[in-house]
């Protein structure tokens, strides 16, 4: 075994889509035996993706799948005997849902009074929209990301990426790391949980922080930075590069490696407000020199005058570039049906533990170890097992 961070930890994941999945995979990635309970039936869980596809994959791996119907009560007895060995569970069911189905936090609690209970929603566990579904893109429109996504007056515009599941699926897991220090000091759990509206809202930080000190309403600021400037994108000669130099010693170095020493002495552009101000005529001026600069060329300089200046590219690009590439954040996995598969790997590094957590296996078939799950952790023989399939309690 792996010399993991999480290895002695116990986790039931009831949860689907993504954002609770993501909460699991950081676990089982760092080396707790996370139980993906499913339906009997084979009904995949990521977002209408296919068990064999790259997205499930990425998901799941490390996992281990029990089939186990909850709606049976010979399926609740075998999850509440599991629920008494286990450290947490995570579960994202509606209200009314998790009650009927005896997995809310309240019941967890009297099987083992150590568990950690983790659920994550759309809106939250309670309010006017609490039993609402919920999708990545219907909470980013909610949140207000997309009112400050994208170019000035192009209308909103939404993330290139599952923001809102990812960020929900990341602050659970921390919340659970939380409760869980906290239960070596208490000996008691603790219900943890969050939704994708507060988890997004909460990224956006800065902006919103902004509108309660001033009452500002961001609006989008396309390339730029929301409030400092020069932040953004510039043309060059064989494409366009990010800058950012708002601190007043860096905007006096890309002034002088630029030649526009005029700038310093022009009242538009004497410190951050103005340059916020006037970020169109401060854009223009910029780029006018830069479009005589070969990116490369302009990246190497930026950087060793201190001034943060990077490509902008695609993600076969980015994957490939040297950094990358020497932070290895890809792996392969093999799956016994598929072969070699390439996945993303954890963005951590535990130098106690060897460094990044390894890439050390494909993602499970359905029901691949419910014998397993129930003779090793419950006990229980052939017999016992096979009379719960005969029951429809497990497949």
């Amino acid at each position: 075994m792996h010399d993991l961070p999480l290895n002695e930890l116990l986790i039931l994941d009831l949860t689907r889509h993504r954002a609770g999945p993501v909460a699991s995979r950081l676990f089982a990635d760092c080396g707790a035996r996370v139980i993906k309970v499913e339906q009997p039936a084979d009904v995949g869980d990521s977002m209408g993706g296919s068990r064999e596809g790259f997205d499930y994959q990425n998901l799941h791996r490390h996992k281990q799948s029990l089939a186990l119907n909850l709606k049976t009560e010979a399926g609740r007895r075998v999850f509440h005997a599991l629920v008494r060995q286990a450290d947490v569970v995570l579960e994202s069911f509606r209200p009314d849902v998790k009650y009927r189905l005896g997995v809310d936090y309240e019941t967890l609690k009297a099987l083992n009074p150590r568990i950690v209970c983790g659920s994550i929603s759309g809106f939250g566990q309670e309010g006017p929209y609490g039993a609402r579904p919920a999708v990545d893109q219907i909470v980013q429109g909610m949140s207000g990301l997309m009112s400050v996504t994208g170019l000035p007056g192009q209308g909103p515009v939404r993330a290139g990426a599952a923001i809102a599941d990812i960020g929900a699926g990341m602050v659970l897991s921390q919340g659970l790391l939380m409760a869980l220090y906290r239960r070596e000091r208490t000996g008691q759990g603790q219900w943890v949980h969050t939704s994708l509206l507060e988890s997004l809202v909460s990224m956006l930080d800065f902006q919103v922080a902004r509108w309660l000190s001033t009452g500002e309403v961001p609006r989008q600021a396309g390339n730029d930075h929301p409030t400092l400037m020069p932040t953004g994108v510039f043309p060059t000669a064989d494409g366009q590069v990010s800058i950012a130099a708002a601190e007043p010693p860096k905007f006096q170095a890309l002034c002088e490696i630029l030649q526009l020493l005029p700038l310093l002495d022009d009242p538009r552009f004497s410190g951050v407000p103005q340059r916020g101000a006037n970020r169109e005529a401060l854009s223009e001026a910029l780029s006018s020199k830069t479009r005589a600069w070969a990116s490369a060329e302009l990246i190497e300089r930026l950087n060793a005058a201190g001034i943060p200046c990077g490509p902008i590219y695609t993600i076969d690009q980015a994957m490939n570039d040297p950094q990358m590439q020497h932070l290895r954040m890809s792996g392969t996995v093999t799956h016994p049906r598929l072969g070699p598969l390439s996945l993303l790997g954890q963005p951590l590094h535990f130098e106690g533990c060897g460094g990044r957590p390894p890439l050390r296996a494909a993602a499970p078939e359905h029901g691949q170890h419910t014998d397993e799950i129930l003779s090793e952790l419950l006990g229980y023989g052939r017999g016992d097992i096979e009379a719960l399939r005969a029951q429809g309690a497990i497949a």
